[in-house]
């Protein structure tokens, strides 16, 4: 048994592993081979639209039958900054001389939206059994509507203070997310970088902070970093990249060349790829230009640019401008089916808490 059963009772899994939601690299098929290793099958929703959302939720609820986590961006959108968007592409001209690419020619805009009034739509008709937030929560009038379905509300937190304004203002559970994390940090109460706390010394701050459910976050990769999660106070863990190299990730092929080679050093925090903080494998144009650059236009916006860059290499077979979104973690990660996975990972979790009880 689970030292702390209180999250994996709420959301109804046999193990208390979350799929952490992963933006373009992971959709159904990852969620449903997490679900039926035990585990919560997650989708990531920002940069979906509502009837995507709608076909993805349909196909898990067709292959399984388990609770399903829907997750969504609650940033506040702001609108492209043309003169900030042309000294971006004056910083990136370059690459687009070195690819034959015209500077000047129209892009598709960067799709990373906030949750809106369509996808809380979506979420009342298909009434997901969780929904979980990052960047803090939704206007109330939408979180009541969400909460009003029924759905689990899981929120992330990257300081003490972030999930003591989740638990007041409607989460019900609470991720931790630790710096070691991949991905967009959830920052939301602050912007200081600098300051941002590691998994093992967040998590024990934030359960003694908040009566709910935590979740840990960041740096958990195998039977180790779970037991050590829960030792700390935790009642789950969310995993994501130990889960990229699975046969059901839509990792490409020279990306996964990359993820397996890379070593503890290979993650930074950057800015560059979307103009918001986020952990990650550095690539060419986090190391050239970044990994940190004050010329990145706000979020998402400083996608847009890169994306002709990213379509042009990639048919090339290579990575200079993809965002290879991991935590420092990543070297932990196997090259196995999802679903084995998550068994397995369960499996050596509770042996390994047995062995630490006795």
């Amino acid at each position: 048994m689970w030292p702390d059963r209180r999250f994996a009772d709420l959301v109804k899994t046999d193990h208390p592993i979350v799929l952490a939601p992963m933006a373009g690299v992971a959709d159904a098929e990852l969620a449903i081979a997490v679900a039926e290793g035990g585990g919560l099958g997650s989708l990531a929703c920002a940069m979906i639209s509502a009837d995507k959302m709608r076909e993805q939720v349909n196909i898990f609820r067709q292959r399984i039958a388990a609770p399903i986590n829907v997750n969504f961006f609650c940033h506040t959108a702001v609108e492209a900054d043309a003169i900030s968007e042309a000294g971006w592409r004056r910083r990136l001209a370059s690459y687009y001389r070195e690819y034959g690419i015209d500077p000047d020619a129209e892009v598709q805009a960067a799709n990373r939206a906030p949750f809106d009034e369509a996808m809380c739509l979506a979420v009342e008709e298909l009434k997901p059994e969780i929904v979980s937030f990052h960047f803090g929560l939704p206007e109330p009038g939408l979180l009541a509507r969400v909460k009003a379905t029924g759905a689990v509300v899981l929120a992330s937190a990257t300081v003490v203070r972030e999930a003591v304004w989740l638990e007041r203002n409607g989460a019900d559970i609470i991720i931790a997310q630790g710096a070691e994390a991949g991905g967009h940090r959830g920052m939301f109460l602050t912007d200081k970088l600098a300051e941002q706390v590691g998994t093992f010394a967040l998590v024990p701050q934030i359960v003694d902070a908040v009566k709910l459910p935590v979740i840990a976050a960041g740096g958990i990769a195998d039977a180790r970093g779970i037991a050590a999660a829960f030792a700390l106070g935790a009642s789950g863990v969310q995993i994501g990249s130990a889960f990229l190299r699975s046969p059901e990730s839509k990792v490409s092929v020279p990306a996964r060349a990359v993820l397996a080679a890379a070593s503890d050093e290979s993650t930074v925090i950057t800015n560059v790829m979307t103009g918001r903080l986020a952990r990650g494998v550095a690539n060419r144009v986090m190391r050239e230009v970044g990994p940190i650059s004050p010329d990145a236009p706000a979020f998402p916006h400083a996608a847009t640019a890169l994306g002709p860059l990213k379509a042009a290499a990639e048919k090339q077979g290579r990575v200079d401008f993809t965002n290879l979104w991991a935590g420092q973690a990543l070297p932990l990660g196997r090259e196995m089916p999802a679903a084995e996975l998550t068994r397995m990972l369960a499996a050596q979790a509770l042996a390994r808490l047995r062995s630490l009880a006795g």
